[in-house]
């Protein structure tokens, strides 16, 4: 595996550790209401913080914010890179059913049987029957059938077909893409603004239409309409990289980017700061300044999706065994985490913790459990075939792709 390989490998770990720090600690934002909301209450308060603990701490409204604005992203842009390969090697009928059995299958296992078990402390909280039966009465009651984080999944799965789709009517379009992003290895600047133009134009006329916490759900599939194509702009664009090879363009390892890392780890916390500070005045009433947030979103994006790709090439490029154990069962731990997440932060309720103890013991103890139980799974065939690493042949990408991958 070669250097940018083995980056990217790691970074695969860095990011599903990040997922996992992000919903641990959404318990103890500062900003949540005082107190749950019933259950059977609209607008479902839960759905994007399941469980409301009394102990808080303002530094996880900042950490969830920095994560917010770019972390998505991320995992799309991350999830592309090794598609049109996929697709020239297998054509696109096999390509989509094994990325069917891949995504879709366990889209379907965790919303159907995981969601349930994950959901069932956030109904206990505020519950005046807190049996398993009266849960599952109120849970079938739902206008919806909440998938979670596992959204995720079916929406990747989404944008696999469409890439399936080209490559069957217009199997010259993914080379076009590689060509586009070719002059990333040497210019990273000017594939930064031009990545930043597609996606104003993505996402800045959806952000004017709906809220960043609007969702669109039917059935168990959901989705957030002002970021759909934004999505779509990252997947695209980690789909054109893929390409050429990854030595070749923006994520080589004797590329531009990687040389000028400290550069844009400076530049995604001021995109950052462009994107938070309009975003905390609109909340305070400056409507005007809404625009003005939505570019910073964009700039921020893109910013924070180059400045943690170039800091993993530079430095992150030896293999660790933990690493690649973390890697390998990245996928698995996306899958199962949440239930452990949701069940420990309703067992910490009313202990007297300091809000940053409670998370780091949610965090530790959910990231252990998933992994343990995602490496276990993956021991057993079918468990392997959903959710183990890629067969043998497609290890050199496959472990460098993104969580869901």
């Amino acid at each position: 595996m070669h250097g940018s390989s083995t980056a990217l490998s790691n970074l695969r770990a860095f990011v599903i550790l990040i997922v996992v720090a992000f919903h641990s600690v959404l318990a103890y934002q500062g900003h949540s209401p005082a107190a749950s909301a019933p259950f059977d209450d609209p607008p479902y308060l839960w759905l994007a913080t399941p469980i409301i603990d009394s102990d808080r701490w303002f530094g996880f409204d900042l950490f969830c914010a920095f994560q917010y604005d770019y972390l998505m992203h991320f995992m799309f842009f991350l999830s592309g890179l090794f598609v049109w390969q996929s697709l020239k090697r297998r054509g696109s009928g096999r390509f989509l059913y094994e990325r069917f059995m891949r995504l879709g299958v366990p889209f379907l296992l965790g919303v159907y049987l995981l969601m349930p078990i994950a959901h069932y402390p956030v109904y206990r909280v505020t519950a005046t029957d807190p049996s398993w039966s009266a849960f599952w009465q109120h849970w079938m009651a739902l206008p919806f059938w909440t998938s979670g984080p596992l959204w995720f999944l079916w929406f990747l799965l989404a944008l696999n077909a469409i890439a399936a789709g080209l490559y069957r009517i217009a199997p010259g379009s993914g080379e076009f893409l590689g060509r586009l992003s070719v002059a990333g290895n040497a210019y990273p600047g000017r594939y930064y603004f031009g990545l930043v133009a597609i996606s104003a134009v993505a996402y800045v006329p959806l952000a004017a239409v709906f809220a960043p916490w609007d969702w669109v759900r039917f059935g168990p599939f959901n989705f957030q309409p002002s970021f759909a194509l934004h999505y779509m702009v990252f997947f695209f664009a980690g789909l054109g990289i893929g390409v050429g090879g990854l030595e070749n363009g923006l994520l080589g390892q004797n590329g531009a980017l990687a040389k000028r890392w400290a550069f844009w780890v400076a530049a995604a916390f001021a995109t950052f700061l462009l994107w938070i500070i309009p975003t905390a005045l609109v909340f305070e009433g400056y409507v005007g300044l809404k625009i003005v947030a939505d570019f910073g979103l964009v700039l921020a994006t893109a910013a924070n999706c180059f400045g943690f790709a170039a800091v993993f090439i530079r430095f992150a490029v030896r293999r660790w065994p933990v690493a690649d154990s973390l890697s390998a069962n990245a996928y698995g731990i996306y899958l199962i985490h949440y239930v452990f997440v949701t069940w420990l932060q309703y067992a910490l309720l009313g202990v007297p913790l300091f809000a940053i103890v409670k998370a780091l013991i949610v965090f530790s103890a959910t990231l252990m459990l998933s992994w343990g139980a995602s490496a276990t799974i993956s021991r057993i065939p079918i468990g392997a075939r959903l959710i183990g690493t890629e067969p043998r042949g497609l290890a050199k990408a496959g472990r460098a792709s993104a969580p869901a991958e």
